[in-house]
């Protein structure tokens, strides 16, 4: 049901305005919802290594900008046309949508939804923000929605309504990407069969939610890799077997993988760091004629060079986005399992800041402590 005449609204957001720059608290517009949107108070926001690379430049440099993508929080208002959400609902934000009619959403083997697209131009689905400053010069979103503001706009599709009775609130806003893409890389993504060989480079969020994934479905062995040894102990959390940590080593990352599976390598292997050079010790360490490389981690730079030669050797590579996850068709039952405490979400969490004190958050990621920052409104 529309909302009775929502205005703009002035709040408090964290505004990127140059590449590589401190966010700026600002006091800035929201619009209120156009047609099939919503406009929300955000609760709870969580920081993602995608919003680093965006105040970066990273894919295309926009500023000024209101970054965030991971986040949950109460609709405020909603626009017309708008039938299964209402004001109160509680709801997290995602940067996909599934409209299930395209061919995409009706072969049932893609996210990648063509009527509801991840939107990388920093503009809503008909072109323009619901963000100003300063007398109306725009600000960019994240994806679909910027979730560090106090108010945000989002297309009603890419947003899904959550029960804070059944999953804590702080643990949503983490499933609105990096634990969700890890999880669903490994089971949307691919067919880990029972008892296959599983190796994942990087255990941050999302390398974790592989390793979740990998062994909810019957993974034999899942090998973690990262060069911070504080990881082992998460990793075993989740699932893993084995730990290799490559700075304590001389040999490559392929080769100690080897040394773990026989010389074979592991039917899958997750690159999930972003680190260009991870991209061949993957292709490497995957078995020859039938090992799969899913390709999860985005760094700086568009493109990636790899040895051709061990690919033509049966091997396969493929790309992910969101693990996979179709919002409407798989996240609930993410979301039950999460419910059902099935998943240990409390393991990700391990700070928490205030929304006026978001910069502390890229301090503290140097803790090597540090895993997923919570950021309460």
């Amino acid at each position: 049901m529309e909302s009775s005449n929502p205005k703009v609204i002035t709040c408090k957001a964290a505004v990127a305005w140059k590449e590589g720059e401190s966010l700026k608290m600002e006091e800035i517009q929201v619009d209120p919802p156009k047609s099939s949107e919503i406009r929300i108070k955000m609760l709870f926001a969580s920081l993602c290594h995608t919003d680093i690379l965006f105040s970066n430049g990273f894919p295309v440099p926009l500023f000024p900008r209101v970054l965030g993508h991971e986040g949950v929080g109460m609709i405020e208002s909603v626009g017309e046309n708008v039938t299964k959400l209402k004001e109160g609902d509680i709801v997290m934000t995602l940067y996909l949508g599934e409209c299930n009619e395209c061919p995409n959403c009706k072969s049932g083997r893609s996210n990648l939804c063509h009527k509801y697209p991840m939107r990388l131009s920093g503009l809503m689905l008909d072109g323009t923000s619901r963000m100003s400053i300063r007398g109306g010069q725009i600000l960019y979103h994240g994806f679909s929605c910027s979730t560090w503001s106090e108010y945000a706009v989002i297309n009603a599709n890419y947003a899904v309504k959550v029960d804070p009775q059944q999953v804590p609130l702080p643990h949503t806003s983490l499933l609105c990407c990096g634990f969700t893409t890890g999880y669903g890389a490994a089971w949307r993504e691919v067919c880990i069969k029972m008892g296959s060989t599983v190796a994942v480079l990087g255990l941050g969020a999302v390398g974790l939610g592989v390793v979740e994934g990998a062994r909810s479905q019957g993974a034999g062995k899942i090998i973690g890799v990262d060069i911070n040894n504080l990881r082992r102990g998460k990793g075993e959390a989740f699932g893993t077997t084995d730990f290799i940590n490559p700075k304590e080593h001389e040999a490559s990352i392929s080769d100690m993988i080897k040394g773990i599976t026989g010389g074979l390598g592991v039917d899958y292997i997750f690159e999930c760091t972003g680190i260009p050079s991870m991209l061949n010790e993957a292709i490497e360490a995957s078995k020859m004629g039938i090992g799969t490389i899913v390709v999860i981690g985005a760094g700086n730079g568009t493109s990636r060079e790899f040895n051709l030669i061990p690919l033509l050797c049966g091997r396969t590579m493929k790309g992910s986005i969101y693990g996979g996850m179709r919002i409407h068709s798989d996240l609930p039952a993410l979301l039950h399992r999460c419910a059902n405490k099935e998943i240990q979400m409390d393991e990700l969490i391990t700070h928490q800041v205030s929304f006026t004190e978001i910069n502390q958050s890229f301090e503290l990621l140097k803790d090597p402590h540090c895993l997923k920052i919570i950021i309460k409104f």
